[in-house]
């Protein structure tokens, strides 16, 4: 039988519970480490780019922008086509200037090749679930494979899209995205290494 005494009791074991549970399952999340300004570079691309908080470091200048794979795949803009197929209602099939319309954003997100380079760029470009609320993709969808040239292909989970940084960019630095970093679209995606940032994307197919 509960008495006034037993449910004061009770509550208060409750609340005391919830107010000590929630800040260790908040400890258990992995803190990224805070890097300062003037980071050494060789240190830098040994890193996980996952475990980096970069808002201090330095934007690095274009001409010191390293490269890996495909840089001198040439795509004709006025016939080219980004094409977003697959678990959607509305296929999409958008040139350059289309995509250019696309509400942008531009983020300051570290690319790391392990033991080659690091870059830390001002990437702007069109955020891919701006483009999968365009396309409306279905219920039960669970993953976007962003292709690009050479049969280069990364598969993302739909959820991730929502919670990072992960978009198409069309500009770097304030600039037209060079060639040779995958000009007119290369995906922009945080805390993973350069070999998931595909270049030369012409394809986003929902699964």
């Amino acid at each position: 039988m509960w008495t006034r005494r037993k449910f004061v009791k009770t509550s208060l074991w409750a609340l005391l519970s919830s107010l000590v549970i929630h800040p260790l399952s908040i400890c258990w999340a992995k803190a990224k480490q805070l890097l300062p300004k003037g980071f050494p570079k060789n240190k830098l691309k040994t890193m996980d780019p996952a475990d980096i908080d970069n808002r201090n470091l330095e934007i690095d200048p274009l001409n010191q922008f390293g490269t890996m794979g495909p840089t001198s795949v040439a795509i004709d803009v006025q016939t080219y086509r980004l094409t977003v197929t697959g678990k959607v209602t509305r296929p999409l099939s958008l040139s350059y200037d289309q995509i250019l319309r696309y509400p942008s954003l531009t983020e300051v997100v570290l690319l790391i090749c392990p033991a080659f380079f690091s870059i830390n760029g001002r990437w702007t470009g069109v955020h891919l679930k701006d483009l999968l609320q365009e396309a409306r993709i279905k219920k039960g969808a669970q993953y976007v494979d962003v292709n690009g040239a050479g049969e280069k292909s990364v598969r993302i989970p739909v959820e991730m899209i929502r919670q990072k940084k992960i978009f198409l960019a069309y500009r770097v630095n304030g600039v037209p995205l060079p060639r040779k970093h995958g000009f007119p679209l290369r995906l922009v995606y945080e805390d993973e290494y350069g070999s998931s940032w595909v270049k030369y994307v012409d394809e986003v197919v929902v699964s």
